[in-house]
């Protein structure tokens, strides 16, 4: 989530937007759920506090969602993106939603086939670029090749492009 945050607001900042990105730790054991907020704008940002009312979330394991209100706040005709072989009107169905438009895509398939890992972050990222440009694909490559050189950037770049190609919703 840290990373996927990160390179988010790094693309949009390559692009000459104003950004804040940062992961909210509890106090919980490993493997507990972490939250990462992004903000960007084209006007300096004021606020330094975690998002209340997200236009976005990215929901990189579904798992959670049997513990965590992933829709908590999300505003009206918000979108939430969740890595699932689920359908969209059948994650949307699950999360009780009427007014958000839900996505889905199989981020960690693509990872598991490409990276040969379950690593969905970056196809994750992938997909959210198709649903809310807030960057371009490939002002987003650009900083994820940066983060990532050599081949594993490059296996990385496949997966979000693929990712951006097979988001359903």
């Amino acid at each position: 989530m840290i990373t996927v945050s990160r390179l988010l607001a790094y693309a949009a900042l390559m692009e000459g937007k104003y950004v804040q990105a940062f992961p909210e730790f509890g106090p919980e054991r490993i493997g507990a759920p972490i939250r990462g907020f992004t903000r960007i704008s084209d006007k300096p940002i004021e606020i330094h506090s975690q998002v209340y009312t997200p236009d976005t979330v990215v929901v990189l394991d579904s798992t959670i969602m049997k513990t965590v209100n992933v829709t908590d706040g999300l505003t009206d005709g918000g979108k939430i993106i969740v890595n699932s072989r689920k359908e969209p009107i059948e994650m949307k169905n699950e999360l009780g939603l009427k007014n958000a438009s839900v996505y889905t895509v199989d981020g960690t398939r693509i990872a598991l086939d490409i990276l040969g890992r379950p690593v969905a972050n970056t196809a994750m990222l992938g997909a959210l670029l198709k649903v809310s440009p807030l960057t371009s694909l490939d002002a987003l490559i650009r900083a994820m090749l940066e983060r990532f050189p050599g081949p594993l950037g490059a296996k990385n770049e496949k997966v979000m492009r693929i990712a951006y190609e097979e988001v359903k919703g």
